[in-house]
């Protein structure tokens, strides 16, 4: 019985959308790039599209209200274990960021349309992967006496990455660029 119980309730679970996210469920309806939004008050927008990036925890690098621009920090890309982040969109992202260090960052425009009947919002979200030029991390041997050897006084064994890390751009990443239009196509609603 038991058993039975467990089947209905992935059934229930399947029907009710809850385990959509991990196994590909149709994708929502495309937001076109950039989207029209018929808006008399530029403050509330702006107000509302940095609320949205906040929504996604990117930090804001800049704004500038002059050239309407929105630029943020790069942020490291959520793996498979933070499902709270929401800037890794889909599963085959979130086990790249698991596996291999991905950060992205999002660039917002609020151009008033040439009609005069509101603002242009584009979104641009790139991201980069990690290129070390060495093995990155250290083993906790180093760090500890071996009795092999004679005892040293060099307290310094731990070092850090020899070099900086590269990163190495993987262009625009159109999952997250939805994502962030559809999350602003309802902000802009309310």
């Amino acid at each position: 019985m038991p058993r039975n119980l467990s089947t209905i309730a992935l059934g229930l679970a399947l029907a009710s959308g809850c385990a959509s996210p991990w196994l590909g469920a149709p994708p929502p309806v495309a937001v076109g790039n950039p989207i029209l939004v018929p808006a008399a008050n530029d403050e509330v927008l702006w107000e509302r599209t940095v609320d949205v990036l906040h929504d996604f925890h990117f930090q804001i690098a800049r704004e500038n209200r002059f050239s309407r621009l929105i630029e943020t920090e790069y942020r490291t890309g959520s793996g498979l274990l933070e499902p709270w982040h929401h800037d890794s969109v889909g599963l085959a992202n979130r086990m790249e960021s698991t596996l291999q260090s991905v950060r992205r960052k999002v660039l917002v425009r609020l151009l008033p349309s040439e009609q005069g009947a509101g603002y242009l919002v584009s979104v641009e979200a790139f991201q980069e992967r990690e290129d070390l030029p060495g093995i990155a991390a250290n083993s906790p041997g180093g760090a500890s006496f071996q009795e092999n050897k004679p005892l040293q006084r060099d307290l310094n064994l731990v070092v850090g990455q020899s070099a900086p890390s590269g990163w190495i751009p993987m262009g625009r990443d159109p999952a997250l660029e939805q994502k962030i239009l559809q999350s602003l196509h309802v902000a802009y609603a309310r």
